[in-house]
């Protein structure tokens, strides 16, 4: 038989074999039944308390030949004074890049570089952190850099200076990005504009900050009693317990209490707040209001209506707004909560100016369509699959796992709240949706943002914001 006859007979066997499974009954997709998903193993994560307070959290993995660690202290941004905006992020960048008593930072970048590690620091709004990253061979070089640095900051006048510059050089350019003008001010908005939940760094503020004020803060806030570290990576608890005890142990207890923060207060109310941006051709809009914390006992009936709302593709504004009418571009929903002070329920799109009334009076019936009608069954298990699958993605790694430890001691939430948050998803019914969509959803009292669309809604409804 030659190749053109054996390809041939090749060929007609296929055909064969795929008419005849094409004969057989087919399963629709909505049918096709899946095993129930493997309950995930937490691993057990360490805690120590060193005598001067300072708590330490270990996780050992010797899959690779690298230790990691993070620190977290309790300070942040929304403790800088209101002319002063600035301070405490200048500070965690200072601290990093101004060196210490013992090293300049350009020695400590020299000797970061010669073993192949990393040590930045840095402070967000509600904590401050720093992070070491070292292979195993250098772990006691790494270590006493990353000491030095959180204990002995000297903050250099010339790398404060250039730190000033950067943050100048920010605030020139913040308005060039239409993203980052619409969640600035929508911060604003929901925040207020005086809150240091929406703290605005202004040339004014910048130019006030002085080294005794960096100085001052970090004598202030940084003591080992108002610090975690988590360390994990191929090492041995005791042996590593010691190094840290070694680093850190001169460093003196106080009697330092974290200062609490600053209350939210939140007046529900309408209001529509325009922006001219005349460099874009679309509307870019948000609306939205206050939301909540994820201490709240309905957090996790709120992850279900969340993803109903318009987190899934096949959520409901994602779905009317852009699958149904076209009109918009990354539609989305999102109630979002915090650990330590509430969080923001925004709806969100891009849409043609000449469509934006259309867009916002979508999403706008979307979110009160969502109070007043039960979720169907095939929303609820949609909604509860999709937290559900993506469980696991939350044990990937020993830094997640350790780093997510670590953050529910500092806000004070129960080690295993991650787990009672799934169990609470899988509880949730479709009156608990309805019930915390009524509750928590103010459909007739939204704060809506739109940059570059100032033509068609009335004077007498609108506060309006102009941007040069």
């Amino acid at each position: 038989m030659n190749a053109k006859k054996c390809f041939a007979w090749v060929l007609t066997g296929i055909s064969l074999a795929f008419l005849s499974s094409t004969g057989q009954s087919q399963t629709y997709y909505k049918d096709l039944k899946y095993p129930n998903l493997r309950e995930v193993r937490v691993t057990d994560v360490e805690r120590v308390e060193l005598e001067n307070g300072m708590v330490v959290f270990l996780l050992e993995d010797h899959e690779v030949p690298l230790i990691q660690m993070k620190v977290q202290v309790g300070v942040g941004s929304v403790h800088d004074p209101a002319n002063k905006i600035g301070l405490a992020t200048i500070a965690g960048q200072v601290m990093r890049t101004g060196g210490t008593a013992t090293m300049s930072g350009d020695q400590i970048d020299q000797a970061l570089e010669q073993i192949a590690a990393s040590v930045e620091t840095q402070t967000e709004s509600t904590a401050g952190s720093a992070s070491l990253w070292v292979l195993k061979g250098h772990l006691d070089r790494g270590l006493v850099i990353l000491a030095d640095i959180l204990m002995h900051p000297v903050f250099p006048d010339d790398r404060i200076e250039l730190a000033k510059i950067q943050a100048r050089t920010a605030i020139a350019r913040r308005n060039d990005d239409p993203f980052g003008i619409i969640y600035r001010e929508f911060n604003r908005l929901i925040y207020g504009v005086d809150s240091p939940y929406a703290g605005q760094t202004e040339y004014d503020t910048i130019n006030a900050i002085t080294r005794d004020d960096l100085i001052t803060f970090h004598k202030r806030y940084f003591h080992p009693n108002n610090t975690l570290l988590a360390a994990w990576g191929d090492f041995d608890r005791s042996d590593i317990l010691t190094k840290l005890k070694q680093a850190f142990g001169k460093w003196p207890r106080t009697s330092f209490q974290r200062p609490t923060l600053p209350p939210v207060n939140y007046q529900y109310d309408a209001s529509v707040n325009l922006v001219r941006k005349d460099d874009i051709s679309q509307t870019y809009v948000l609306m939205g209001h206050v939301g909540d914390l994820m201490r709240n006992p309905d957090y996790p009936a709120l992850i279900v209506m969340n993803n109903i709302l318009g987190v899934m593709t096949s959520g409901r504004i994602v779905s009317r707004l852009g699958s149904r009418m076209g009109l918009a571009f990354a539609p989305w929903a999102f109630y979002t909560a915090n650990y330590d002070y509430p969080g923001v329920f925004y709806v969100e799109c891009q849409t043609k100016s000449e469509s934006t009334l259309l867009a916002i009076t979508a999403m706008k019936e979307e979110v009160e369509r969502m109070t007043r009608e039960l979720p169907t069954e095939e929303e609820l298990k949609a909604a509860k699959d999709f937290y559900l699958n993506s469980f696991v993605f939350n044990f990937e790694d020993k830094g997640s796992i350790i780093n997510r430890i670590m953050a529910y001691e500092y806000y004070g939430y129960p080690k295993d709240f991650l787990q009672k948050e799934r169990q609470g998803v899988e509880k949730t019914s479709r009156e608990d949706v309805l019930r915390v969509a009524k509750k928590y959803l103010h459909p007739d009292q939204l704060r809506i943002l739109a940059p570059f669309f100032a033509g068609r809604l009335a004077a007498n409804q609108s506060k309006v914001v102009w941007y040069q």
